[in-house]
């Protein structure tokens, strides 16, 4: 089992980064934030620029780490587009991209992208998306949906596990973003982060994020190699997700104080674009009692065992 993605999918994410910081970095989100119908235009150039649409994540183990190294960097600049949601689309179908649903009001992140989307539930059961209802905070709309025939239960681990490395790309920020905080400002005479209550916290804040960055990589590898409980690991994946998301930015918020909640601070926009992630499909409780039904009394295996 070897965790690591190749040189080739690092030196691909790394110049993803900096595509997405030439194109506006963190003002990208700002923008769209602010118009909403501008998404596809503030994101699809660089996209294309970067080949993300040529990868078939589906179809070769080179392309799938390639694609969770593009959604990582992605994630590091909180880019407004569901570009996991697109990587994952399935591939027996046309259309654009896919989304994980569940509960009784589906949602997902994508106002303002009007696009051919197929919806899918853990239980596999695929529908197309037809039209959206109410629009809420941080580009979340309800979605009109038509069930089709056929399951695509296979469809559903890659359509969860993307997003996490988007997420992972959040608190890669977060954690950096807090560090260079601490460092800089000063009390009683002396940087932040020489304080031992401080150190306590990033380290609290570092143990979940390399946690998930594992177990991450963990499910990627399971997806790959097409392992009969990827999806118990892609589920396994998304609970430690959204726990080490719950750690890192209160940790954060609470080193970064008062300002960590201001427009001004690239912490807040990176919290708040990070909460369709860790709300949608399903929360931390609802995610908990997936993983348990899906696994039942076997356990998990590999590295989760």
């Amino acid at each position: 089992m070897i965790l690591d993605l190749s040189d080739d999918a690092l030196e691909y994410g790394r110049q993803a980064r900096l595509a997405f910081e030439s194109a506006g970095g963190d003002r990208l989100v700002e923008q769209a934030q602010a118009a909403p119908d501008t998404r596809q235009s503030l994101a699809g150039a660089v996209l294309d620029g970067l080949g993300a649409w040529e990868l078939e994540p589906r179809a070769d183990a080179d392309s799938l780490e390639a694609a969770a190294a593009l959604c990582r960097s992605a994630g590091y600049w909180a880019l407004p587009y569901p570009l996991a949601e697109r990587l994952a689309a399935p591939g027996d179908l046309d259309a654009d991209g896919l989304l994980v649903v569940g509960g009784a009001r589906p949602s997902a992140a994508v106002a303002g992208i009007d696009m051919r989307w197929i919806a899918v539930d853990l239980e596999g059961h695929r529908s197309r998306v037809v039209g959206y209802g109410a629009t809420g905070s941080e580009f979340v709309a309800e979605l009109d949906l038509e069930p089709l025939d056929g399951a695509g239960a296979g469809n559903v681990a890659l359509g969860l596990v993307l997003p996490c490395w988007t997420l992972l790309g959040m608190l890669d920020r977060a954690v950096a973003l807090t560090v260079d905080h601490v460092s800089l400002r000063t009390q009683f005479g002396q940087p932040l982060s020489k304080f031992q209550g401080v150190q306590f916290q990033l380290t609290d804040a570092e143990v979940e994020r390399s946690g998930m960055d594992i177990l991450a990589k963990h499910a990627l590898w399971s997806i790959a190699t097409d392992q009969p409980g990827a999806l118990q690991d892609a589920l396994a994946l998304r609970l430690a997700a959204i726990e080490a998301a719950d750690v890192v930015f209160r940790v954060c918020h609470q080193l970064h104080g008062a300002v960590g909640f201001c427009d001004e601070t690239t912490l807040s926009w990176l919290s708040r674009y990070s909460q369709p992630l860790r709300r949608l499909p399903f929360g931390l409780s609802a995610t908990r009692d997936h993983l348990e039904r899906t696994v039942g009394r076997r356990g998990l295996a590999g590295l989760f065992a």
